[in-house]
């Protein structure tokens, strides 16, 4: 009864608001968002859990509504860190856009009131962003499907959500990594209460099974058992929740997200897969649940205990009751508190059934943290955690200095302030505990001594410093915590990075010297000496065969150049060249980068400093001179001027009144249709360089790239979509040779299976569905069990040219040095100079 009144009053008071308006002569309120975040979870001891396989997977507007609008305890639980996507607002690929993308979300979440859990823990994690899938079957082979299952039931063992919803649907027009967490979560609503899976997760983690209370799946309205409204204007975020919901999405800028929509209604459909109570006919979304401890307390037989739980759920309504008097709310909160520790101890010694006592603890636990972020907010004290120096390093030191300042009306009593630090660590600087009255400020100094066997920085860790400040109201004591001004990192003594970082040896014609800039950086504070050389293969030389560096500041980089000279005889295959940096008794070869953006808190991502190093033939014209639109979205022109192929990026001058006739193959970027207004607003003078007899390779576009089939490309070609029936995501995926005679496959170099073989990530997206009769078409691919895309390959002839469209990614190819993508791709550059 108690939630369907609360949904009528939110109907009744805040539909009218729709769309926001001021009274005449009456100021706009000004609302306290802060301190009714706090107070509206107090309002339900429900909780709901969504399910999802990437970042941005979550279901933003319905989780601002049950976060924000009716205070439910909502988190995300995601799979990877989605490290296989693009990168729409900096260069950062793999591990690093995991980083950006887990933070992302983090800032999303925090926007819309919901914790984040990832079942990926580090950048070496098996459950990793491979590319596209299509298949469920193969994401949990790659991920580890026990691995998978145990942290997933782990999850929902820790966190306890009452409702499950997942994001997607297990069907095979969804993303194979989506279809797998839907097949998990549906498999976990019985198994994580089923003592038998992951027994050692109650014997040695000290976990309890856990039995969510219902399942569901996203649906339509015609197969949907619940539908819900949630497009009220909420005056205390002065927008909608389909807005507030947006606005998180907004933070996923390395994806581009984000829209702006205007107020009005948005019904979410739910179907419900599993319940453990039959409901034939649902009304809503918490049919079947106790919404609050009154409705716990009622289904009790304990006479004693259903008044103790009444009367705690009529206090924590007095605490919301204050809003938005901070000063009230405090003293409420801390009240609150005290008697949630005293209900503690009266479930704990009742007679109730373990499991039923188990759960009640939970959630009485679960509201003391609730009523402690209310007295973070209500209290007013401002804590700033400043670090001297944030980047440390090991048998280092900083300083940290906690201020204090009591803004509230009250006094704040047996205030005591620490660090919390890693094992290992240890601080000068303990204080006794103070009183605060309020206006006081106060200011405390600690010195933090790291280790010299501290663990470098680890991206998805906690962080290595916070504040710790634990202050009375009355009886009650909280404990609260604080981050720091920066982030905190321990970095190895020296950092090194080398240029070229990766390298193609064409062993046809193998280069006399190589030149490898390292560049080394000082992250000790002060004045540091230091040894530089590298490691080659067998057989290599190198000069000087080491150099001294010297540094007088934190910060400070030098750069040394070597000179590598293979010999005459490499042979085929991987090989790297290591810089190693003697230094304090170490022997250090670690890249530290630097991840800054202002939507994110900085971050690190330490790995092996070396140049990735690949030995294979490669015939190139020595005449042949292409021009290449960059996108921004690979990097292929410049990895193609790195095997000696003279390649000029070209600007918007270039594609307005340059002289495209020099160049014999023009280029276009992966979708760079998409990020280049130049090239839309030139293309007809493209297709103009095509007739007058140029080469035209055009690299994959979505079909939403600014991509127009009847006018982009000089005859009809539709790209494909929906996405995932347009794409081979097999990298293995056989490859049939429609033309295996034409030069394309011949010139300069002659393509054999083996150049096929050692892809990564895919074959291809986005194949064309459609094209004119006109175009030609050069290989044949599949993932098993569906029919072939000839389309990978597409060449026509136009005026005295050719324009060649390719949607295979050659950039993955080329950026992760597989010999065969440069080999083929070379051969579709240097087409326009063979001669039979």
């Amino acid at each position: 009864m108690k939630k369907m009144i609360y949904l009528f009053l939110v109907l009744f008071l805040l539909v009218p608001l729709m769309t926001p308006t001021k009274s005449e002569g009456k100021e706009k309120i000004k609302q306290d968002v802060d301190l009714w975040n706090t107070l509206q979870p107090l309002d339900t001891t429900l909780s709901f859990l969504n399910t999802g396989a990437h970042p941005d997977d979550e279901r933003s507007h319905l989780l601002a509504y049950l976060s924000r609008g009716l205070g439910i305890r909502t988190a995300s639980l995601i799979a990877n860190r989605g490290e296989g996507g693009q990168n729409e607002i900096g260069k950062e690929l793999g591990n690093a856009l995991g980083i950006i993308r887990s933070n992302e979300l983090i800032e999303a979440s925090k926007v819309t009131g919901v914790e984040v859990f990832h079942l990926s823990k580090t950048t070496s994690d098996p459950i990793y962003d491979f590319g596209f899938s299509k298949s469920p079957d193969e994401t949990l082979e790659k991920w580890g499907r026990e691995l998978t299952y145990k942290r997933f039931i782990h999850r929902l063992r820790t966190n306890k959500p009452d409702i499950l919803f997942t994001s997607f649907l297990d069907v095979d027009t969804q993303h194979g990594n989506h279809r797998a967490i839907n097949q998990l979560t549906r498999k976990a609503f019985e198994d994580a209460a089923d003592p038998t899976v992951f027994p050692e997760q109650l014997e040695e983690d000290g976990l309890t099974t856990w039995q969510v209370k219902k399942l569901y799946l996203p649906a339509e309205s015609d197969n949907a058992t619940t539908s819900i409204e949630i497009g009220m204007y909420d005056p205390i975020y002065g927008m909608t929740y389909p807005q507030l919901g947006e606005k998180s999405r907004y933070l996923h800028k390395s994806q581009g997200m984000g829209n702006d929509i205007p107020a009005g209604p948005e019904t979410v459909n739910l179907r419900l897969a599993k319940s453990v109570k039959d409901i034939p006919a649902e009304e809503d979304l918490f049919d079947g649940l106790a919404y609050d401890f009154s409705e716990i307390a009622s289904q009790l037989n304990d006479k004693p205990l259903q008044a103790k739980l009444n009367h705690f759920q009529k206090t924590l309504e007095k605490v919301i009751d204050q809003y938005p008097n901070r000063d009230k709310a405090l003293k409420k909160s801390h009240i609150a508190l005290n008697e949630a520790r005293k209900l503690e101890s009266k479930i704990g010694n009742s007679d109730l059934e373990e499991k039923v006592k188990e759960d009640i603890l939970f959630r009485v636990d679960v509201k003391q943290q609730q009523l402690a972020e209310v007295s973070k907010v209500a209290s007013n004290l401002k804590v700033e955690t400043k670090v001297k120096d944030a980047t440390l390093v090991q048998n280092g030191q900083t300083k940290v200095t906690v201020s204090l300042e009591n803004k509230g009306k009250h006094s704040l009593k047996n205030i005591n302030p620490t660090l919390s630090l890693p094992e290992g660590w240890t601080m000068d600087g303990a204080v006794n505990p103070f009183h605060l009255k309020a206006g006081e400020k106060k200011t405390i100094e600690f010195t933090v001594y790291i280790p010299d066997d501290s663990d470098y920085f680890k991206p998805y860790e906690d962080p290595s410093i916070h504040s710790e400040v634990s202050y009375s109201v009355g009886p009650t004591t909280v404990e609260q915590s604080y981050q720091t001004d920066a982030t905190v990192a321990v970095l190895p003594d020296v950092s090194v990075q080398v240029n070229p970082s990766k390298l193609v040896v064409n062993t046809l014609d193998i280069p006399e010297q190589i030149t490898v800039e390292s560049e080394v950086q000082n992250n000790t504070n002060g004045a540091l000496d230091a040894s530089v050389s590298l490691d080659v293969p067998e057989g290599w030389a190198v000069k000087p065969e080491a150099a001294p560096v010297t540094f007088e500041i934190e910060g400070e980089t030098k750069n040394v150049s070597f000179t590598v000279s293979p010999g005459t005889d490499v042979s085929k295959g991987d090989f790297s060249i290591d810089p190693i940096v003697n230094v304090n008794g170490k022997s250090l070869s670690t890249y530290v980068q630097k991840i800054q953006y202002d939507h994110i808190d900085t971050s690190y991502y330490l790995y092996p400093a070396k140049v990735e190093g690949v030995a294979f033939d490669l015939n190139l014209p020595e005449s042949l001179k292409v021009g290449y639109i960059d996108s921004g979205f690979d990097k292929v022109a410049g990895r193609l001027q790195g095997i000696g192929m003279d390649v000029t990026k070209l600007e918007q001058e270039d594609l307005q009144t340059g002289d495209l006739s020099q160049y014999d193959t023009i280029v276009t970027g992966v979708r760079a249709y998409l990020s280049r207004e130049d090239l839309r607003n030139n293309n007809e003078r493209l297709l103009q360089y095509v007739e007058d007899g140029g080469h035209l390779v055009v690299q994959y576009n979505k079909p939403w790239d600014n991509w127009d089939p009847e006018k982009t490309s000089p005859y009809k070609l539709v790209i494909g979509q929906p996405s995932i029936e347009w794409r081979v995501t097999k990298e293995e995926a056989e490859v049939n040779v429609l033309k295996p005679n034409h030069p394309l496959f011949n010139y300069p170099n002659n393509i054999t299976e083996s150049d096929w073989s050692n892809w990564v990530q895919e074959r291809g997206l986005y194949f064309p569905m459609e094209w004119d009769d006109r175009f030609e078409t050069f290989v044949s691919m599949a993932d098993p069990n569906e029919e072939p895309f000839n389309g990978g390959i597409l060449m026509a002839e136009y005026g005295e040219g050719t324009y060649l469209y390719t949607n295979l990614v050659w950039y993955r190819q080329i950026q992760n040095q597989v010999p065969g993508g440069y080999r083929i791709f070379s051969n579709l550059l240097s087409y326009p100079l063979y001669e039979e």
